[in-house]
């Protein structure tokens, strides 16, 4: 069975709470119901995790090169200038494993600091604007 982490960054903890007329009203919580569930339907060992520490989310992803996992990341605020974030991941990549990077809205219809992202670069590929649904997606591209 194919493991996935599926990583989430700073602020996410929040969800529900903090700006739901952009990242709606489920909770973090319910991201890790509807995550471990996706991954059981489409046949995928998922664990679900939420960091706000840079470095944390920097582990996490060297773990997953070392466990030889795929991932699904929404690297939140981190998108837009973490050289180490963005080091890490492509060493996930750089080893043939998948790392689709995901967002609940769409940065690219909000602030234009938010239209860039130093992640996109060197993931498999981004999916965002869906809401919870973008993780869903990405799980459905790494099972396909």
């Amino acid at each position: 069975m194919t493991r996935v982490l599926l990583l989430n960054g700073p602020n996410l903890g929040r969800l529900g709470v903090r700006e739901p007329e952009v990242y709606g009203h489920l909770t973090l919580g319910d991201l890790v119901e509807a995550g471990e569930r996706w991954g059981a339907e489409l046949g995928l060992d998922v664990e679900v995790r939420q960091t706000d520490d840079e470095s944390e989310m920097v582990g996490w992803l060297h773990e997953a090169v070392d466990t030889r996992s795929d991932v699904v990341l929404n690297p939140a605020a981190f998108t837009h200038y973490s050289y180490a974030l963005r080091d890490a991941a492509a060493q996930v990549t750089d080893v043939g494993l998948r790392l689709v990077e995901v967002h609940i809205s769409n940065p690219y219809a909000r602030e234009a600091f938010r239209h860039l992202s130093v992640v996109g670069p060197v993931a498999t590929g981004t999916i965002a604007g869906f809401g919870f649904e973008s993780y869903h997606l990405a799980l459905q591209a790494l099972a396909g």
